[in-house]
């Protein structure tokens, strides 16, 4: 897994980190022989809530790179996060992967393997542990459910939080 830092300039100056995950060489038969192309799979994240996750596909490595890093880039979302862990704990399936994550006290660190630990240091998360319960060892799936295990969280609705929250909850439909 090759990490690179792209700093990316845009209105607000927001630094993002990205991480080749998968890169794989795949071969099209054809009656008129063998087409050779690559899939890249690229996690992206600013380690402050955001985090997006792409695929890019080409006859070169470095374009299905390039392909994957602004897929990524444009799938970017927000996590929720409570005291650099997340609010619950979440279940999420694609295909044949299932992940578990669970919240955990400040100074655990991330306890995951693989892509989630990736997923979840680019969203800025810091203490949460992970079970990749799935029967399979797919990078680009349990990439895909860990992405939307994230996208379930809701935060803890308090009453001394509770307007806050349908204040962003109505700034984020407009």
């Amino acid at each position: 897994m090759a990490k690179r830092n792209l700093k990316q300039k845009n209105n607000n100056e927001e630094q993002l980190e990205s991480k080749l995950i998968d890169l794989a060489r795949t071969i099209r038969v054809t009656g008129g022989g063998k087409h050779l192309s690559f899939r890249a799979a690229v996690v992206v994240g600013d380690k402050r809530g955001k985090v997006g996750f792409g695929i890019g596909k080409s006859k070169d490595t470095t374009e299905a790179i390039e392909k994957a890093f602004k897929q990524a880039k444009k799938n970017m979302f927000p996590v929720v996060i409570k005291d650099e862990t997340i609010p619950h704990k979440v279940y999420a399936k694609h295909d044949a992967a299932e992940v578990y994550l669970f919240p955990q006290r400040k100074g655990i660190g991330i306890v995951a393997g693989g892509v989630v630990r990736v997923i979840c240091n680019f969203a800025g998360i810091k203490n949460v542990s992970s079970k990749i319960i799935g029967r399979t060892k797919n990078k680009i799936s349990n990439a895909l459910a860990t992405i939307k295990a994230l996208k379930k969280l809701k935060p803890i609705v308090t009453k001394e939080n509770k307007e806050d929250i349908k204040n962003e909850e109505s700034a984020q439909s407009n």
